[in-house]
């Protein structure tokens, strides 16, 4: 059984400040570490089977294949294909492979893109891998996903139908790491099926973890000529894709100019030739079918070739193969948007600033706390996580004085495995600027801040996408950055980056972890009235007579929601007020815990203004600030999930062992820790802690 959620996220915190998921030292994807199983596997002289992606149908999945088909597939490995594998031919091409029987033009195009940066290239790959050294069925690949590098292990077990290879093939029978790749690739995506149909953008990003600009070639500036040709001549891949086609006719329908429609394409270079005297800006693009190409002006065989300069003749080449030059106006004529994703924001922007600086925040939007939607509803839109970020002075070089100095990038995460299950929301994001007077201020800003603060940004439009980003020129000062879905209650994680050229602070408004006010009553030593009836000939009380004590007193001039409290509650309840460990509670135990429950639940309907006999989170989160509790919006969205019901609503019995196992926990942290940061136990004592509380 694996380890809970919560210790995983914990654990995965902690790597990320250590330096886990950086490209030196990716996070081991579905925790499967690739040297650990592979010297295993030679040690013991077996072939890798990967338990997590396995040679069967189900990692197929349903959609590329007929379902006659799907069943004659056999797995094999590529020695059992050909006599002698190689994992890469003599360097790896964009002209190595063909698309296989499967829709994911998007990523094979991204791929080819990638093979023109070879250290990114060799950073994915491994390029070391092979056949014969060591070989044991085992292969792995690096890919960046939602803001961290991961190590992606795969066996070589491939699906076939008569003896091909069904998806995606190298032109070279006995080349393989197109296919490994692809499979890798799919693992991460859920399944085969998974990568059918998709954006450029995606794959782009995943290769590089950089920034990423989507530009619509129908409003392209003339800046985008200049944009590519940096792009060419530093780290980037570029992508795009044509439109679609009309409605009823089928897909991938080649064009009488040769081009596919609703097909993504790899853009592989620039150049300016001189014809007859004028310059001409050209674009190479790639299909990544291996074949298909443009019919038209700038083609292989267009006669306009005749008419450059004999230096620009090395352009041109005759060949078959997918790709093909065609004129910039034609490009943006016939291609509707352009992906360039790049390690350097100067790309973007050609400043002359040597770097910029990266700061990377996560957050979820959780229904009911941090999922507020966008300000056209105030109140609910001061809900969502804020993010504070201070602007420095900086001496910058006078050619950039109009030029951007911040980018802010915004990238939603659903919480599925499989990629075609994950649901895109219309995502944004506004900047405020944060006015003097308010800079000492802590914490998250209320509704009345956004009703009267000058927002100074926002991306131009709630987009459904991955990703979206703005870039902006602001002077030094402090400002405030929302993330928000358009909708409220609409449940997702997202990854907030903020490239700066100025040095920028950045932190979460909503804080971290718990504060911690006494509120609680203090304990003395009166008498308990009640307790003589339910306590048993010992004087105590164990679970069941507390719950009837509880039920039968708790609720009198309150109308309940419930039954009251459930047996399970009451024996949490007596673990956390039991100072002997005897499971059962003395008149002095019983006293202090009905004080706290009296106190509470005084609070609780002082705080259900909705009088539904529950707390909204909202509701929730003003009775925790009363009961002496401020948490984080991470915090109470972790108590949101564990004792909210399906609608979110929390209870009086759950707010009570919410509240009071809340303090528990933080009066044992203060006692074991001496008051200092942190604390040691040993597995015993952890045990002991966590199994009886």
């Amino acid at each position: 059984m694996p380890a809970p959620g919560v210790c995983l996220n914990i654990l995965s915190e902690r790597h990320l400040k250590d330096g886990q998921g950086s490209p030196n030292n990716p996070e081991k994807f579905l925790d499967q570490d690739f040297h650990r199983l592979k010297q295993f596997c030679l040690k013991e002289r077996l072939g890798f089977v990967d338990n997590l992606f396995p040679p069967e149908m189900k990692s197929i999945g349903l959609g590329p294949l007929k379902r006659d088909d799907l069943w004659r597939v056999v797995w094999k490995r590529p020695h059992e294909l050909v006599p002698n594998p190689v994992y890469i031919v003599q360097g790896a091409s964009r002209f190595d492979f063909i698309q296989g029987r499967l829709g994911n033009c998007w990523f094979l195009a991204s791929v080819g893109a990638l093979t023109f940066q070879k250290r990114i290239m060799k950073h994915i790959i491994h390029d070391e891998q092979n056949f014969s050294v060591d070989y044991a069925g085992i292969f792995h690949f690096k890919f960046w996903r939602f803001g961290s590098w991961v190590d992606v292990v795969i066996d070589d077990k491939l699906p076939t139908v008569d003896g091909q290879l069904v998806f995606v093939q190298s032109k070279t029978p006995n080349e393989f790491w197109p296919a490994l790749l692809e499979k890798a690739y799919a693992k991460v995506c859920g399944s085969y099926a998974d990568m059918d149909a998709g954006s450029i953008s995606e794959a782009l990003m995943d290769f590089t973890g950089g920034p990423h600009m989507n530009i619509k070639l129908s409003e392209a500036s003339e800046k985008l000529w200049d944009s590519m040709r940096r792009a060419s001549q530093s780290e980037s891949l570029m992508g795009c894709g044509t439109p679609g086609g009309q409605a009823g006719l089928r897909q991938n329908n080649v064009l009488p100019n040769g081009l596919v429609e609703m097909h993504a394409y790899t853009v592989t270079g620039v150049a300016e030739v001189v014809c007859k005297g004028h310059p001409v800006k050209l674009v190479r693009i790639f299909n990544p079918w291996g074949h298909g190409e443009w019919k038209s002006d700038w083609s292989d065989r267009s006669p306009l070739w005749e008419l450059v300069r004999p230096e620009d003749q090395k352009y041109k080449v005759v060949l078959d193969n997918g790709e093909f030059w065609m004129s910039m106006d034609d490009f943006c004529r016939n291609f509707s948007d352009m992906d360039i994703c790049c390690s350097d924001v100067n790309v973007f922007t050609g400043s002359h600033s040597s770097s910029w600086k990266t700061e990377v925040h996560r957050g979820h939007w959780v229904i009911g706390t941090t999922a507020g939607g966008c300000s056209n509803d105030i109140d609910s839109f001061s809900k969502n996580s804020q993010f504070r970020v201070t602007l420095k002075e900086t001496v910058e070089d006078p050619r950039d004085e109009s030029s951007p100095n911040l980018l802010v990038s915004l990238i939603q995460k659903s919480h599925k495995r499989n990629r075609h299950l994950a649901t895109n929301f219309h995502i944004g994001f506004n900047i405020y600027e944060v006015p003097a007077h308010l800079k000492d201020q802590s914490g998250k800003f209320p509704a009345s801040f956004f009703r009267n603060a000058r927002l100074v940004g926002k991306n131009e439009s709630y987009i459904n996408a991955r990703e979206i980003m703005e870039f902006f020129r602001f002077k030094a000062g402090e400002y405030l950055i929302v993330p928000s879905t358009f909708q409220p209650n609409e449940a997702s994680s997202f990854l907030l980056t903020v490239y700066s050229k100025t040095e920028a602070i950045i932190e979460d408004s909503s804080g971290y972890g718990i504060t911690r006010t006494k509120i609680i009553p203090r304990d003395n030593d009166e008498s308990f009235q009640l307790f003589p009836q339910y306590a048993d000939k010992y004087g105590e009380l164990d679970a069941e007579r507390l719950q009837r004590l509880l039920n039968e007193n708790l609720y009198a001039g309150h109308s309940q929601k419930t039954t009251g409290f459930s047996l399970d509650l009451c024996k949490s309840l007596v673990a956390l007020m039991d100072l002997s460990v005897t499971g059962r509670l003395s008149e002095f135990e019983c006293l202090r815990l009905w004080k706290r429950v009296v106190f509470l639940k005084d609070i609780f309907y002082g705080m259900d203004v909705s009088h539904t006999g529950s707390l909204s989170l909202n509701e929730l989160r003003n009775a925790l600030k009363f009961a002496g509790f401020v948490l984080s919006d991470s915090m109470l969205n972790l108590m949101a999930v564990r004792y909210g019901d399906s609608s979110g609503e929390i209870t009086l019995e759950n707010f009570v062992v919410l509240v009071l196992r809340m303090d528990c926990m933080a009066k044992t942290f203060k006692r074991l820790s001496a008051g200092g940061p942190n604390m040691m136990l040993g597995e015993n004592e952890w045990m002991h802690l966590t199994m009886y509380s």
